[in-house]
């Protein structure tokens, strides 16, 4: 029994400890938002100002239609990411045939690359098929890191699936649709989640493959932010940053409820 409380303790104080180092950056992030002048040695801010979440909040500040742009992007990018990785992920994982270590090499590619030199290899590709500067370009140019990346989680789902499920399911009278739907898909639920949450976020984070294939014209929250960190307002560029980290932690928490289902 006292061995019990003590691993329990012992639980709660790594959780509290992990909670509280996950909550410093943010805690600085809001104070350096509401700080008018932060400078060393005050421990806080001499003087407070909204005038950070003004400038986000006003219509002329382009965040709004940069986060919207963000999201939509993220989205797509997401959802799209999940719909090839799946056949994909399910060939590699239950299907064995001549060539699969070499197709799983090429498949990580676009990921042990290095980052700069993909982009401009793609941003030349892009050039040649005409879709630099546009929507469906940046949504494009997304999918490449984000697929691999998909596709290897959810060949570690696929890898644990029964597919004698599928064959009961399909001799009871379920037509192959219908099997994958009510069988297969809930069975992959978490690891769904899990590639669609790292899929959204892979698209959420991108700089350099969004300012070159978009060329400027599709504003993200990430060149907002790379803007503003440049131009030296700190208060902004924190308060820009509690904006932009929002989002993840709602997709953390989505996929965190997910899993408790599971």
């Amino acid at each position: 029994m006292a061995r019990t409380v003590r691993t329990s303790t012992r639980t709660a104080l790594a959780l509290a400890a992990t909670a509280a180092l996950a909550a410093v950056p943010l805690v600085v992030l809001a104070t350096t938002s509401l700080a008018h002048q932060w400078f060393w040695p005050h421990l806080l801010p001499p003087e407070w100002s909204a005038r950070a979440w003004r400038a986000l909040a006003s219509p002329g500040g382009g965040v709004a239609s940069a986060f919207v742009a963000s999201a939509g992007l993220a989205a797509v990018v997401s959802v799209t990411a999940v719909a090839v990785a799946l056949p994909a992920a399910r060939a590699l994982a239950i299907h064995h045939f001549r060539g699969r270590g070499a197709l799983t090499l090429a498949l990580l590619l676009p990921v042990l690359t290095p980052p700069l030199a993909a982009a401009m290899g793609l941003h030349a590709v892009f050039l040649q098929l005409d879709l630099t500067d546009t929507w469906a370009g940046v949504a494009l140019v997304h999918l490449v890191p984000a697929v691999p990346y998909a596709t290897l989680m959810l060949a570690g789902s696929f890898a644990h699936f029964e597919t004698d499920l599928e064959w009961q399911a399909r001799t009871l009278g379920a037509s192959p649709f219908t099997a994958w739907r009510r069988v297969t898909l809930p069975v992959l639920a978490p690891g769904i989640a899990v590639a669609a949450a790292f899929a959204f976020l892979i698209s959420w984070s991108q700089y350099l493959l969004t300012l070159l294939v978009g060329g400027g014209q599709i504003v993200t929250l990430p060149l907002l932010l790379v803007g503003f960190v440049r131009g030296g307002d700190d208060a902004v560029a924190a308060a820009l940053s509690l904006v932009f980290i929002a989002p993840t932690l709602a997709v953390f928490g989505s996929v965190a409820r997910v899993m408790r289902r599971a």
